[in-house]
């Protein structure tokens, strides 16, 4: 089932996914020490189900898929040959080793391996909305509306599934329990070496919200900005041994000119709202909505970067943190509004990313 009109991405969000919501209750479960009325496990599931569907039966049309499907296909279907495979692969060889154990031991097709890394990413993504948002459906439909769920999981799905092992580090981020969440960042790392960018990150984001930690990195995140030069020297020094050398030659022989203005503005209005209602975010002291904050900072901040320097590889980098996003805007409206106020800033909200959905879909990637 190939999926070839994207609107249908949108119309299951506003059929099924509203029915689930009208037939299934919702009950209530301990976060972080609270009680919290939540979605139940059954009708997050079944409203994700479509997408691991689409996301496994996609075409070689669109972004990085002909180039994962002439991976697998180049991955020995013997796991005697597995050894000899992997003295080939100089980078991610946790990804494609497993590309190659999916193939050799349980001998799945090219959609059956796409449908099953789909699955397993989708599936934390349904984790983390239901247990931390408050809003299920709103922080799934940013997902989708947003363009996450086809920039990632039809296109960059090695480096998207190293995000999605990163995200099961939330809970120990909550609990402070590094140690734990060291050892699923390395893992992740093994899937795209990108990863390890979480290790400051983790620390950085610790704390309350808009904290001076937050605040030198915004800091850093200028001074970045206005000398441009020097910051894409010295990250061009420190990628030299990694395999993001040259990266910085790279994008700029490439005409990459950085992320687009309005995709940058998009994934910081979360980040925004938190400033201007800081006030609530600070009564309400939720552990899981400070965390959300400063990761949105961090992911607008990076965003900003990006849009000076280089959208494919910069760019690339916020979906570490942006996710958070989702979890924080449902409760920004929520807490920031009055209650008709925050059900028009809702509608307005899911108007708002319907139409960015549209101008990415058509004028950005030309799929509508």
């Amino acid at each position: 089932m190939t999926l070839t009109n994207y609107w249908w991405l949108l119309i299951w969000l506003f059929t099924g996914g509203l029915a689930l919501a009208a037939y299934f209750p919702k009950h209530r479960e301990m976060v972080c020490g609270k009680v919290e009325i939540r979605w139940g496990v059954v009708p997050a599931v079944l409203m994700a189900v479509p997408y691991i569907v689409w996301a496994g039966c996609r075409n070689d049309g669109f972004g990085d898929t002909a180039a994962y499907r002439g991976a697998f296909k180049d991955a020995p279907s013997s796991f005697s040959e597995m050894s000899a495979y992997l003295d080939t692969i100089t980078k991610d060889k946790g990804f494609y080793g497993l590309v190659a154990a999916l193939k050799s031991l349980f001998h799945v097709s090219d959609i059956g391996c796409f449908m099953l890394l789909a699955g397993f990413q989708l599936l934390v993504i349904v984790w983390l909305y239901r247990k931390y948002s408050s809003f299920y459906w709103f922080s799934f439909f940013l997902f989708i509306a947003s363009t996450d769920y086809v920039s990632w999981m039809q296109n960059g799905v090695r480096q998207f599934l190293a995000v999605t092992i990163v995200l099961l580090t939330t809970p120990f981020m909550l609990k402070k329990k590094y140690i734990s969440a060291l050892f699923l960042i390395i893992l992740a790392s093994t899937m795209h070496q990108s990863a390890l960018l979480m290790v400051p990150l983790m620390f950085i984001a610790q704390g309350k919200p808009w904290n001076r930690r937050m605040i030198l990195f915004l800091i850093l995140v200028l001074v970045a900005i206005l000398y441009v030069g020097k910051f894409t020297s010295l990250l061009d020094n420190a990628m030299q041994e990694t395999q993001y050398a040259n990266m910085v030659n790279d994008w700029t022989s490439w005409g990459d000119d950085g992320t687009n203005p309005l995709r940058v503005l998009i994934y910081s209005i979360p980040a925004i709202l938190s400033f201007i209602g800081l006030k609530y975010i600070q009564e309400a002291n939720d552990p899981v909505i400070n965390l959300c904050t400063n990761m949105s900072i961090i992911s607008s901040g990076i965003y900003l970067v990006s849009m000076a320097t280089s959208g494919v590889f910069i760019g690339r980098l916020p979906i570490y943190a942006s996710l958070y996003s989702y979890i924080l805007l449902p409760w920004e409206i929520e807490h920031i509004f009055m209650r008709k106020s925050a059900r028009l800033v809702t509608v307005a909200a899911v108007v708002a990313y319907c139409g960015f959905f549209y101008y990415q879909m058509r004028f950005a990637w030309g799929v509508l």
